[in-house]
């Protein structure tokens, strides 16, 4: 059966381009990006690793652990490494798993053969502390991931965990946010002193609560 929203991710222990991982132990208590590749040295996912390299920063302002995987094994991974961090000026500072044994691919749900026969399709997988699946995202190997977008899903997450809103379409931090349908307009304006204003009686917004 397909990995679904809110499902605990499968555990693994597996090998990568640091060391074994034990996923689950290695997760701790951080939110986890993980995000898949058909294979090493393909030039989408080149760019898309050293992009994610240079935005570590920001996922470590949010509690956010980055792990790719590929079907190459270790080494291969290790020799990737070099050329990314040549060709896109950066230097990759989180681990790549090897799978050449397709073990996480399979448990995963990576493997569309429809697409790309025995290889790992280009998923993100956004898991959180509570090692509950929270977003999945799958691309086709043409298009390059928008990681600007990974954040600002992290950022709405996040946010809408913590406080009894909604984000909007097009939202970003800092925007208004959206009152949930479950609590009453009085009873909104008293949870939200910053004040709420009423599109219709199904549509009421709010300042951010947290900023």
């Amino acid at each position: 059966m397909a990995l679904q929203l809110g499902d605990i991710v499968p555990d693994f222990t597996q090998d990568s381009s640091e060391g074994s991982i034990s996923f689950h132990q290695w997760a701790g208590d951080s939110w986890v990006v993980l995000f898949s590749h058909p294979a090493d040295y393909t030039p989408v996912c080149t760019t898309e690793l050293g992009t994610v390299a240079s935005l570590k920063p920001e996922f470590d302002k949010r509690n956010v652990k980055v792990i790719a995987l590929s079907v190459d094994n270790a080494e291969s991974h290790r020799g990737w490494i070099n050329d990314i961090n040549e060709t896109q000026k950066t230097t990759v500072n989180y681990p790549i798993i090897a799978d050449p044994d397709r073990k996480v691919s399979d448990l995963y749900g990576m493997i569309h053969p429809n697409s790309l026969n025995n290889l790992t399709v280009r998923s993100v997988f956004i898991i959180d502390p509570n090692k509950k699946l929270r977003l999945t995202i799958t691309y086709p190997a043409s298009t390059g991931r928008n990681f600007d977008e990974i954040l600002r899903v992290i950022d709405s997450l996040q946010l809408t965990d913590n406080y009894q809103v909604a984000t909007p379409a097009n939202w970003k931090d800092g925007d208004d946010c959206v009152v949930v349908p479950s609590i009453p307009t009085e009873e909104a304006k008293q949870k939200f002193p910053k004040g709420v204003t009423e599109v219709k009686p199904y549509l009421r917004t709010t300042p951010q609560p947290n900023k």
